[in-house]
């Protein structure tokens, strides 16, 4: 571990023209669900998607000509690679990314498109990790790692720059934080400008490999980091990463899998913004946080989300959020009944998404029909009011539970 020294002006000069301006949006939404006045900050906006450009071209740009003509190299299954896919093909650098088997087809492909050698190794990341280690040392490259490298971390931390000067009275930021190069970077920027604004990091409740770090004064190991935010399931802080949070970061929060879904759900309706489960966590902790009435700055981090995904997060979300109503039911085998049923929801204004009857499946009662139903509905209250009406009615409901 170093004490290092960062000039966040200069890397904003040196990466600038990678970048794409990313917006402060003011979301009342949000503000009105959290008590606080919550701005976002879309990082999925940026180019490649994802806040990791700006790393990846700090760290490249950095380089001496004499280390890029050598080549670089770098393990990543997600964004990172694309940042240095990107920011290496600007400068004219070779890039070998190695990735897990696992990564998806796309994400390979994309990699691909901006010019780096991309080579499929081992099952997880840490057997990409380990390879990219050895063509390192073997043929000389430069290791670009995803966030425990000091250029990296400066370049991340260029956002700070961005939000002190669009939001010069913001009192928070919340950051979402996996291995930890972007919350290190943004809170030694924060703290270089001497402000009160506070840094807080956010990790998903499986994976909060660096709150651990922190609250056991060294940093640790989790054995799973199960969670559906992929670019932040980082089993151990970095070296660099965990000082530099241990200095400078103020505060600690962590969201389960269902608050991330609720929040993407919210962020596509009410933003239009389409972001990945990692780049929700600041977002879905913005209720948690202990005061009122403050200026809060969200990071969303990127938005590289695959579109299966995609459907089913607002499908969950949508259900977390009452917003559609899955049940079963076994209706008595006679004329009319089902029309009934359906009439009981259509009163209720439950449109119907789907439902399945089936007069041949058997039931504990020979002379019952077994129905599955999903309807939309308009929240808890709507969802109570048919329970209530179909049970009035003589049927016995039950929820399906996912």
């Amino acid at each position: 571990m170093s004490n290092p020294t960062f000039n966040f002006e200069a890397a904003a000069r040196r990466i600038r023209q990678m970048l794409l301006p990313t917006p402060i949006i003011e979301s009342s939404y949000f503000s009105t669900a959290t008590n606080n006045h919550i701005f976002l900050k879309p990082e999925n906006l940026q180019r490649t998607g994802a806040f990791k450009i700006r790393g990846a071209s700090n760290k490249i740009f950095s380089l001496s000509d004499e280390e890029r003509a050598h080549g670089l190299v770098t393990a990543s299954a997600g964004n990172h690679a694309q940042g240095v896919a990107c920011a290496a093909a600007f400068a004219k650098a070779r890039a070998v990314v190695v990735m897990p088997e696992t990564t998806p087809l796309i994400k390979v492909k994309r990699t691909k498109a901006l010019g780096a050698e991309v080579r499929l190794v081992g099952t997880t990341y840490d057997d990409a990790a380990a390879e990219a280690m050895r063509l390192a040392k073997e043929e000389g490259l430069t290791m670009v790692h995803p966030f425990d490298d000091l250029a990296v971390i400066e370049g991340q931390g260029t956002i700070a720059l961005e939000l002190l000067r669009d939001l010069p009275d913001l009192d928070a930021i919340l950051v979402p934080v996996g291995g930890g190069g972007l919350i290190a970077g943004i809170a030694a920027c924060i703290a270089s400008h001497k402000t009160d604004c506070w840094v807080i990091g956010v990790e998903p409740k499986n994976a909060a490999s660096m709150r651990a770090a922190i609250r056991s004064g060294a940093r640790v190991t989790l054995d799973d980091v199960s969670t559906i935010a992929d670019g932040t399931a980082v089993k151990e802080a970095g070296v660099e990463t965990y000082a530099l949070c241990r200095r400078f970061v103020d505060d600690w929060l962590v969201v389960d899998d269902y608050e991330l879904m609720e929040a993407f759900t919210e962020t596509v309706e009410q933003h239009k913004l389409v972001v990945e489960p990692s780049g929700l966590l600041s977002v879905a902790a913005a209720r948690k946080l202990p005061f009122a009435n403050k200026q809060v700055a969200c990071i969303l981090s990127g938005g590289n989300v695959d579109m299966l995904m995609v459907a089913s997060m607002i499908n969950k979300g949508l259900r977390s959020r009452d917003r559609i109503f899955k049940f079963y039911l076994d209706l008595p085998d006679r004329p009319g009944e089902l029309h009934r049923f359906t009439g009981i929801l259509a009163d209720l204004r439950a449109n119907v998404i789907s439902i399945s009857h089936d007069r041949y499946s058997l039931t504990k009662r020979f002379s019952n029909i077994h129905v599955d139903v999903t309807v939309s509905t308009n929240g808890h209250r709507h969802v109570q009011e048919i329970k209530q009406a179909l049970t009035q009615a003589g049927y016995t409901v039950h929820d399906v539970i996912e």
